[in-house]
């Protein structure tokens, strides 16, 4: 059970339907993610513009990959089982990709650098080493894609922060960060 209340669309507050009745045309469904931003109004919005805007950042591989690893760092099972059902549905990714991309690798050589920086830039908490940035660089990631990479990350920790802390029920098919 959410240890935050995780209002029913049609309860949610006012200043936040709007932005779930689109995500319900989008999805035909308001995943509990979706429903729990939209809580607060200001978060939701905020985090409407921002995701919006990443949607169109990189390719659609690359940010679930980037998402299901940084869900794995961060042990956030909610985030995991979202990424990893839009990974499959969505980008199209098989299962052994998913896997390595938790392991913050991936059989594409360009995708397998972009989420060995994310994973990084979670690890040092942003404090990479140049080495870190030429790698991605020698990639053929150019200066507007890293920071794109570390805007996704930051719009990943938000979400996975999120659920950690209200312990949103899983809505999507359930994967555990740790086998514990």
């Amino acid at each position: 059970m959410s240890r935050l209340r995780i209002p029913t669309r049609d309860a949610a507050p006012p200043g936040s339907k709007k932005v779930l009745d689109a995500v319900y045309a989008r999805l035909g469904v308001v995943p509990n993610v979706y429903r729990l931003i939209g809580s607060s109004p200001a978060a939701l919005g905020a985090f409407a513009t921002f995701h919006g805007n990443l949607e169109r950042a990189l390719d659609p591989k690359t940010r679930e990959r980037i998402s299901l690893a940084v869900a794995q760092r961060n042990g956030s099972d909610y985030c995991l089982s979202a990424h990893s059902y839009a990974a499959m549905n969505s980008a199209k990714l098989g299962p052994d990709e998913i896997a390595l991309n938790r392991e913050g690798r991936s059989k594409d050589a360009k995708a397998e650098a972009a989420v060995r920086f994310a994973v990084a830039v979670v690890e040092q908490r942003g404090r990479v080493a140049d080495a870190d940035v030429e790698r991605v660089r020698a990639a053929g990631y150019d200066d507007a894609q890293i920071v794109e990479i570390v805007a996704l990350i930051a719009e990943n920790i938000f979400t996975n922060y999120l659920n950690e802390v209200a312990r949103t029920e899983i809505d999507f098919p359930p994967i555990r960060s740790r086998t514990d």
